[in-house]
Parts: structure tokens; C-alpha cells; sequence
């Protein structure tokens, strides 16, 4: 934008100082000549505009910090100076401690309000280098082993917001991971989708998953990162292009590719599961609901086609997904005396008032509350959608009205995470670590846990999620058997080798942006 003014005098201005034009902030970056001529007027606007900030800040401050958007936090960091910082749980005093005395009150928030809290051992967070995107790492017990856990890229009206969303997300990872007996621990990565951003501009998008990748080899291995919400496999690939530690990548650069068909069959296996602890026999013959019918709703009809199911009711906002699934199965079954498909609108649930055996969420999630579960007309509920209630508190009215609910995003849907668990240790087809949880005799099958599940939930008289958690929970506490500790002691190395304060191995690469856009400071 500058070529006008290449044969004017030049002055070589600071790098990292700011200017607004129209409205819009501009880093020069790797810009360091400009024309003498322009410089009056940018300075001027840049005097300006910082007295326009400091304004908007003071305002900004008022605000408590977990009230304020992603974006204002975002810029609060900015004025603080603060590129990076952590909050870590410090057993001996029982409170969570962050790097910066700006945060406090964040400690204060996760210590005193924050149940989800529980059991993790530490956040960290970056501002993205070129982007300035808001990005973290979520690590809920580490002791079967590092944090793993996918990338969500979401809008966030809050900080609460989105610190609830990171630390209940990766909590719930663990416990799958440990319920599937895998030695990771439970993990989450979040990034906050910024405001008035074209995030589906390719260049810009690249950007963000290269400054991701970027932060999370700053964290040494403790955290590894695979695909999730808002995320395809060609952003994973690009934070690989930053990363070592990412799995999911494409199955061209030695990755293990689409999950969806394991997914479906661990739903399946499930459903299995359910059926014989009810002594409702098997699939054959059953009538199954299925709200969404996107790349694991697909896999899972077809699944059910296989196992002679008597019919199958499928539900979806998109028609274009319904075409896709009359071209599979058109000439499979006869439609729709076998599989009839809907359109629906976001918030239709009258899929759960379909008179069947088995209603299976492959959509969204809060789609159960209080008003939304007295509608279910089926005995069992098994899906492999994430965070199916709306509140924990609210599985207590599947008992009350005679549901059995297989807690979906604990046991049903684990096959996402053993696949990308085992990516670092190469492929194989029908892998024996893979098809194992396909078993109906290993202690950690998803047919032998489902059933554990249930037994224990029958037991006590609690839910079926609490009897999850109770399970999970306990064998979290089991140290990984080779690497007892390990990344518990990157966290606390981090924090010693001041993480916070830009203190990374990766900085010692010399070609570190060489190919990767220019950085922004």
C-alpha cells in the first residue's frame, strides 16, 4: 500500500508501532521504511488513537475481567503488556495461582467459583503472534500421561464463558481417555473466533493455526492437540507445519485420517451394550432414532443397516446432509418403509418423540433439559454427540421417567480420542489397539464398559453420568506405567524456566517465520 511513496525521502520508523487508518489498526511489522512525507499524518492519528484507547480502556477496566468478552480481554492483555500467561492449581495452599498480579482476579474466580476447576493443573494462554487471536491449553489430569485434546475455534460472549467451556470439555476428556484405558490425560484447546475478522479468509485462517501451532510447541510436549468443533484436517496440518505435537493431521503426511467410521462403531457397540444389560436382545429388529445425520450420523446409519435394524428415523437442519444420505442408501433399503428422513429447523427436538428403542444425538449438544426429556419416547438414549445436557443436574429426570441414558461423550463417542492416542505410534490396519475396544470381553471395551456403567448407576441409584465420573475419575489417579509424572514436570518446568516471560526453546530456530507469513510483534 506504500509503493506511491518509494521515490519520496525515507525514515526508518520503529518496528511494532501502530497506526490507525479508517477505523482499521495496522502493524508495520517487517514494514521499517516508509515516506517522510506520510509520517506526519500517521503520527497524528496515532496520538490520537491512543488517547482513543486509553479512553476505552479505562472504561474496559471497569468491567471485571471474567465479564468481559474474549475480544476485551484480548486488548486488556494487550494494555498490559501481557503476550502469554498461566493459572495453575497449587495443591499445598488449594488455590490457583497465575503468572501476572493483573490476573488476580482470575485466580480468585477459578479458586472460589469455579467447580470445573477440579482436578486440572494448569491453563495457559497467547495471544497469536501474527493474529493476536486469543488461544489456550486446558490440562486436567496429567497422571496416565500428557494432555490431549481437540481444538475448538468458537465466538465466546465471556471470559466465564469460555474458560467454563475449556475446563469442562477437557475434563471430560480425560475421563473418556481413562474409562477407554488410554494413557493420555484430558486436554483442551480453545481459540476465540475475533470480532469483525473474516475468519474463512484462507491467509488469515492459515495464520491462526500457524500461531497455534507455535504456542503449543512452546509448551514442550505437555499438551497435544487433534481436530475438534470449527477445526478440518487442513488446519490441523498447518499447526503440524508449526507443531510436532498435533495428531490428526491428513492420512497423506502419515496421519490416521477420518474417525468417523470407528466412531459410528464404538456407538454402535454401545448400543449393544445397553440392550444386553435391559436383556433387550440385540439391534436386529429395533426401531432407531437418529437426530443429525453429518459424517458420524452417516457412518452410523449404514452401521445399523448392517445389523438388520427394523427401521431408522433421521432428523437434520441441512437438507443438503438428507441428500446425501437418500443417494447412500437408495439402493441399500427401501426408503422409507426402512429409513425415512426430515428436515427440521435448529431447534425442533421432535425426533425425541419418535416411538423407538433407541434415540441416538449425533447433532449438537444441550439438546436435553427439562422440558426437552419428558418428550423422549424411547428406552434408551445412546449418541455420540458432546455435552448432551443442558445441566448435569438434569440426567437425574432420565431415571425418573425410565431412560436409559449412556452418557454419549464419556464411553459412546471414545473412538475419536483412542484414534488419535494411537497415531504417534504408526498404522496398522485393523489394528489390534483400535479394534480391541470392539470387544465384548476386554475389562475396557465400550460394550463391557457401557455395562459397568449402568451396573454401577442401578447400584447406587445415581445417574449414569455420576457413575461415569465416579469410574473415570478414580482410574485418573493411575500414573502412566513407563512415564510416571512426566508431564506433570514439563507444567512445573514451564513455570520455572518462565514460560510466561517468552522463554522457549523453539525461539533458538533462526528460519522460525521463513515461509509462515510475516510475524506481526
Amino acid at each position: 500500500m506504500y509503493k506511491a511513496f518509494c521515490r519520496l525521502p525515507k525514515v526508518i520508523l520503529r518496528r511494532g508501532q501502530y497506526f490507525h487508518k479508517d477505523g482499521m489498526v495496522f502493524n508495520n511489522g517487517d514494514l521499517r521504511y516508509i515516506s517522510a512525507v506520510a509520517v506526519t499524518q500517521l503520527r497524528a492519528r496515532h496520538k490520537a488513537a491512543k488517547l482513543f484507547n486509553r479512553s476505552s480502556m479505562s472504561d474496559a477496566k471497569s468491567v471485571p475481567v471474567i465479564s468481559m468478552s474474549t475480544n476485551d480481554f484480548a486488548d486488556f492483555l494487550k494494555e498490559n503488556k501481557i503476550k502469554r500467561f498461566f493459572a495453575v492449581y497449587e495443591p499445598k495452599t488449594q488455590k490457583v495461582k497465575v503468572s501476572h498480579p493483573e490476573l488476580e482476579e482470575l485466580a480468585l474466580f477459578l479458586t472460589d467459583h469455579c467447580k470445573e476447576f477440579r482436578e486440572h493443573e494448569a491453563v495457559f494462554m497467547q495471544l497469536g503472534m501474527r493474529t493476536q487471536c486469543l488461544m489456550s491449553a486446558f490440562l486436567f489430569s496429567t497422571k496416565r500421561g500428557q494432555s490431549q485434546g481437540g481444538i475448538k475455534v468458537w465466538n465466546y460472549e465471556s471470559m466465564e464463558a469460555y474458560l467454563r467451556d475449556g475446563l469442562r470439555l477437557s475434563a471430560s476428556v480425560g475421563v473418556k481417555a481413562a474409562l477407554a484405558g488410554q494413557w493420555v490425560g484430558g486436554g483442551k484447546a480453545l481459540i476465540a473466533q475475533p470480532a469483525m475478522t473474516n475468519f474463512t479468509n484462507p491467509e488469515f485462517r492459515r495464520n491462526v493455526f500457524f500461531d497455534f501451532g507455535d504456542f503449543i510447541t512452546s509448551l514442550n510436549g505437555c499438551f497435544v492437540a487433534c481436530e475438534d468443533l470449527g477445526v478440518n484436517v487442513a488446519d490441523v496440518n498447518h499447526v503440524y507445519g508449526r507443531s510436532h505435537w498435533v495428531t490428526g493431521i491428513s492420512e497423506d503426511m502419515g496421519g490416521s485420517g477420518n474417525p468417523s467410521i470407528p466412531t459410528a462403531m464404538g456407538v454402535v457397540h454401545s448400543m449393544e451394550g445397553a440392550l444386553d444389560f435391559l436383556g433387550m436382545g440385540t439391534l436386529e429388529g429395533k426401531r432407531i432414532a437418529i437426530q443429525g445425520a453429518g459424517n458420524v450420523g452417516r457412518e452410523l446409519i449404514s452401521q445399523l443397516l448392517d445389523k438388520s435394524v427394523a427401521h431408522i428415523y433421521v432428523t437434520d437442519v441441512h437438507q443438503n446432509q438428507l441428500y446425501t444420505v437418500n443417494d447412500l442408501f437408495s439402493q441399500r433399503v427401501n426408503l422409507p418403509q426402512t429409513l425415512t428422513v426430515q428436515k427440521v429447523s435448529h431447534s425442533d427436538v421432535s425426533v425425541f418423540a419418535y416411538d423407538c428403542d433407541i434415540l441416538a444425538p449425533c447433532a449438537y449438544g444441550h439438546v436435553f433439559t427439562r422440558e426437552s426429556i419428558p418428550m423422549v419416547n424411547a428406552r434408551i438414549v445412546c449418541g455420540p454427540a458432546n455435552s448432551q445436557l443442558e445441566n448435569d443436574e438434569d440426567g437425574a429426570l432420565f431415571m425418573e421417567y425410565d431412560i436409559t441414558n449412556v452418557p454419549g461423550d464419556l464411553v459412546a463417542n471414545r473412538m475419536a480420542v483412542v484414534f488419535f492416542a494411537s497415531e504417534q505410534y504408526g498404522r496398522i490396519s485393523d489394528d489390534p489397539a483400535v479394534m480391541k475396544h470392539f470387544d465384548k470381553e476386554w475389562e475396557n471395551s465400550i460394550f463391557v464398559m457401557t455395562k459397568r456403567i449402568l451396573q454401577k448407576a442401578k447400584e447406587e441409584e445415581i445417574t449414569t453420568t455420576a457413575a461415569a465420573l465416579a469410574i473415570g475419575e478414580e482410574l485418573c489417579k493411575v500414573d502412566h506405567p513407563m512415564w510416571p509424572k512426566r508431564a506433570e514436570n514439563i507444567i512445573k518446568d514451564l513455570i520455572k524456566t518462565g514460560w510466561h516471560r517468552d522463554k522457549d526453546w523453539w525461539r533458538k530456530r533462526r528460519n522460525m517465520f521463513r515461509g509462515h507469513s510475516t510475524l506481526m510483534q
